[in-house]
């Protein structure tokens, strides 16, 4: 107890009785009560008790009273309460005065209320109390918990709060979907009677029992967790703990980058599209899976990326790729193309929804910016492979093929690019078997024009083509690619247009041209003299 005398007086029954003398001890702390029935209480009193007294010891001795509080007063008593209308009708003057000498509180208790009354209304204020603050520290518990669990990984966080209740625990997603079950209950057997109503109750069963609360994201439920206990009543406290504990699992569960649920989900729904690209499973399989929980990504135009790096060996390549997929989930970019991440042995396979006609741009510029924070973390050799745009599940496993083919060209000619896409690939795959005598030759024929110039100058003009064919003969993308002006840019290829005689304006031209720097960069690869022309 840790009332002052104010305080206490302010607490039914002692509220009835009143501050006669020394009002100016009234912030006394009072940490007990004790009733004095011995003369010698003096060498019993401690520090901070309070005394209730009928005065019988006293009663005929006023002048000896007054030296008791004196006594009381050193030994660091809180206040002495007389009960009046037995033994005194009116507490002595010069007890009085001996009070507010002291600063001792003096009280007059009031008559109808027994000692035990007096008492036991302080024992319940100070319990009530109590509760408050304990209340208020696990609250202040919970907030230091909620900042100390933000870096752990979340498959830890239901191992944690079970340890600390102390008790077996399920969680439930929004969808009924069993994403914890520590209890050895059936989860069909809990799952009864679903859906449930989003308040707290109790569920009781022949052989267990549980205390469900739901988990709550601001005005939204995402799921419930029960707290499985032999006890039938609980008492604040613990209804409390309860209560502190769904709080910690919906703020984590919720604090992430994706509502947990909705990863349980995916992962399940990665698996089975693992499974299907891997062992065969039928593609039916995956799309009755992502009808059932209402995953919408096979349903729409899509396309796939593959991003693999480099590591000493196959179990740190499996942690680094882990690591990615947790970059890739984290990253702001990617999150906002809502894809999905399967770790498989060929490396990090995304699906992401691509129903735009920017011919995969988003999804280049998001990977971009992933994959630099990623290399400037350590990751080492990375390089993503971005297949075909599909429109349906049963084309998943030939956009898988691509992005296998587009890494192997990829490999296979050297290229430094970070990100590749098979769409600019797939025609080399088709000139693979075309002899290099006859590659060399298209290539003599369509860059004669330059043949003879200054090695710097065929070198710069064979550059800004280059880069003009690369991004589809925009020029303000040319000049901003190469950094020169746009008129820089166009003097240029009006120039090249004259020394090679093509017109930029044709497809075929066009081509043509592209076709030059693909088997040029097959001839390179094999070693051909491929750099003639700089």
């Amino acid at each position: 107890m840790h009332l002052t005398v104010e305080q206490a007086l302010s607490i039914y029954p002692l509220s009835e009785g009143r501050l006669i003398a020394g009002k100016s001890g009234s912030r006394r702390i009072v940490k007990s009560v004790n009733v004095m029935d011995a003369p010698d209480i003096t060498d019993w009193i401690k520090e901070g008790e309070m005394l209730f007294t009928t005065a019988y010891l006293i009663k005929d001795r006023p002048e000896e009273a007054a030296d008791l509080l004196y006594k009381l007063d050193q030994c660091g008593c809180s206040g002495l309460g007389i009960k009046l209308g037995r033994f005194w009708s009116a507490i002595p003057e010069p007890l009085v005065s001996r009070a507010d000498e002291l600063g001792f509180p003096l009280i007059e208790l009031p008559y109808q209320f027994t000692f035990s009354d007096q008492m036991n209304g302080l024992f319940n204020a100070e319990m009530k109390r109590n509760t408050v603050i304990l209340q208020d520290v696990l609250d202040k518990q919970v907030r230091l918990m909620r900042f100390a669990l933000q870096s752990n990984p979340i498959r830890h966080l239901f191992d944690t709060v079970e340890g600390v209740i102390g008790e077996p625990i399920a969680v439930v997603g929004s969808r009924g979907q069993m994403v914890y079950n520590s209890s050895g209950v059936p989860d069909a057997e809990l799952l009864h009677q679903w859906p449930w109503q989003q308040r707290h109750s109790w569920v009781k069963n022949k052989a267990w029992q549980a205390f469900r609360v739901p988990l709550m994201k601001q005005e939204q439920c995402t799921g419930y967790v029960l707290f499985f206990t032999p006890r039938i009543l609980l008492s604040p406290i613990e209804e409390s703990l309860y209560f502190q504990a769904a709080e910690l699992l919906s703020f984590h569960l919720n604090f992430n980058y994706e509502d947990y649920f909705e990863l349980s989900v995916q992962k399940d729904f990665g698996l089975l599209i693992k499974r299907h690209l891997k062992n065969g499973l039928a593609i039916e399989t995956v799309t009755d899976y992502a009808v059932r929980w209402e995953i919408d990504l096979l349903d729409q135009p899509y396309r796939c990326v593959l991003t693999d790096l480099q590591a000493p060996s196959d179990a740190a390549r499996a942690e680094e790729l882990d690591r990615l997929k947790t970059d890739f989930l984290s990253h702001s970019k990617l999150q906002e193309l809502k894809g999905l991440h399967i770790v498989m042995d060929e490396g990090l396979l995304s699906l992401f929804p691509s129903a735009g006609e920017d011919g995969g741009d988003a999804i280049v510029a998001a990977l971009d910016s992933c994959l630099s924070a990623a290399q400037q973390n350590g990751a080492k050799g990375l390089k993503s492979a971005l297949s075909g745009r599909k429109r349906s599940a049963g084309q998943l496993a030939e956009a898988f093929g691509e992005c296998r083919e587009a890494h192997r060209l990829s490999r296979d000619w050297g290229m430094g690019d970070r990100i590749v896409r098979y769409e600019t690939l797939d025609l080399a795959f088709i000139f693979e078997q075309v002899p290099r005598a006859r590659m060399q030759m298209y290539c003599d024929r369509w860059l004669g024009g330059l043949m003879g110039k200054d090695p710097e100058y065929v070198q710069e003009m064979m550059r800004t083509l280059e880069t003009y064919l690369d991004n589809d003969g925009q020029l303000n993308e040319t000049a901003k690619k190469l950094f020169i002006h746009r008129n820089t840019a166009t003097y240029r290829i009006e120039k090249l247009g004259e020394l090679l005689d093509v017109d930029f304006k044709r497809i075929n031209d066009l081509l043509r041209l592209k076709m030059v720097f693909l088997f040029r960069r097959m001839l390179a690869r094999d070693g051909f003299p491929a750099d003639r022309y700089r």
